[in-house]
């Protein structure tokens, strides 16, 4: 039996460069999008503050054909309505998933601060023999098409972005054909994250962290020093001495990105089963001794791209409970260690077995995976009463031992009477 083609929505983001007429245009878009989306941020806000009255994305509409017949907002009218109308959609958005409590309550847009960009649907652009012209502009715009479009494909959406470093980018979502599930084998992995080693697997390799922030560390700081002599305003040493750091800044995230986008798709290609931990990343990163290297790490950065990609080419991705003390537990019998400090890498269990930690936690991980794979359910070890109100971290990131999770001694991580209280993976 054949396998069927996926069409998934894939955005392919390309790098152009617009003449100063188009980078006039785009910059007055920007400014109104994001206008347009601190007003109605603040109607909704006020309606349901003063009102208890929820405003809906029709209602905002209308409220922006209103706008833009006023005096003081009738540049709205010169720039294309499509992205101003997106700009309402995103904030229905954004609503829609504070209600459902999967974000935090939608934040006014700054002019410095916030991205810049806007988003055009099939109505404000054209795209014919891979050039693609905007509403609004006379001339496509130039385009550096550094790998190929599917073939036959037609954007549904195109998305106008320009950095903090200052340059420009355009991302089109097509439904690419070309996505195809990969076929199935039988291999599992488990996978555990690290700051001496970015990922340990559960096979005894060991990926290292390239540390991205820590090559640039130095010409990053010089930039930041002179950037806090300028004087602040808007004078254009002070701007020029912004970009400088922008572009440090773009560097390093661009390598780390590249870095975790082979590893990722390396990942999902040779294994079937990927076992990882459910890490709490924006507690740990308040940590001020480990957070600049948290954040360099981007934990949550390498499971996001994992998640998608497994998902494209039919892989499954296991996120098991971060009280699971996958670190103190031996592999061979089940036994759990009372502590674990954090300058012991190798340790030796009663029954014999002689354990390299970040290698016993990832073959931990893996079983553990698996049981959750064959109940049905999350692996969540009971834990003390006392600690419901503090917020779970990585074991390995800090030096607080006192009341962490606990396992009956000798139970097998295969068990599916390990789970205490079963919880459904996220």
């Amino acid at each position: 039996m054949g396998m069927s083609t996926v069409h998934v929505k894939r955005a392919f983001k390309y790098r152009f460069y617009p003449t100063p007429e188009q980078a006039a245009e785009l910059a007055r878009t920007f400014g109104c999008v994001r206008k347009v989306y601190n007003l109605a941020l603040a109607a909704r806000t006020e309606a349901w503050t003063l009102r208890q009255e929820r405003v809906n994305y029709n209602a905002t509409s209308v409220m922006l054909t209103a706008w833009k017949k006023t005096e003081d907002l009738a540049y709205l009218n010169e720039v294309s309505s499509v992205p101003l109308q997106q700009a309402l959609r995103h904030l229905q958005m954004a609503f829609t998933h504070f209600f459902a409590k999967r974000a935090r309550y939608p934040r006014f847009k700054s002019r410095k601060k916030s991205r810049r960009s806007a988003e055009y649907t099939t109505s404000a652009f054209r795209f014919r023999e891979g050039r693609l012209t905007l509403a609004k502009m006379a001339e496509p715009l130039d385009i550096v098409w550094s790998r190929p479009l599917p073939e036959d494909a037609q954007p549904s959406t195109v998305t106008v972005s320009q950095d903090a470093a200052g340059r420009w980018f355009v991302s089109l979502l097509v439904a690419d054909p070309a996505v195809l599930p990969l076929a199935a084998n039988q291999n599992a992995v488990g996978v555990d994250a690290g700051l001496e080693h970015l990922l340990t697997l559960s096979t005894g390799e060991k990926i290292a962290n390239p540390r991205h922030e820590r090559r640039d560390r130095e010409r990053l700081a010089k930039l930041q020093r002179e950037l806090s002599r300028k004087a602040r305003g808007e004078g254009t040493n002070r701007a020029k001495a912004r970009r400088r750091v922008a572009r440090i800044h773009a560097r390093i995230t661009d390598r780390r990105r590249d870095h975790l986008h082979k590893l990722t798709t390396r990942l999902v290609r040779e294994n079937q089963t990927i076992v990882i931990e459910d890490l709490a990343v924006r507690n740990m990163v308040k940590n001020r001794s480990l957070a600049r290297a948290i954040s360099d790490a981007a934990w949550s950065d390498f499971r996001g791209l994992l998640e998608y990609k497994a998902a494209w080419y039919g892989r499954e991705v296991i996120a098991v409970d971060r009280w699971f003390p996958s670190s103190k537990l031996c592999s061979e019998c089940g036994t759990v260690r009372d502590t674990m400090p954090l300058n012991l890498r190798i340790w030796t269990c009663g029954c014999g077995a002689s354990h390299d930690r970040d290698v016993n936690a990832a073959k931990n991980l893996l079983a553990a995976g698996r049981a959750v794979s064959a109940c049905g359910a999350g692996v969540r070890p009971q834990r003390e009463s006392s600690r419901t109100g503090r917020s779970a971290v990585k074991q390995e990131t800090h030096g607080a031992t006192r009341g962490l999770p606990r396992l009956q001694t000798g139970k097998d991580v295969n068990d599916c009477s390990l789970t205490s209280r079963p919880r459904l993976r996220r």
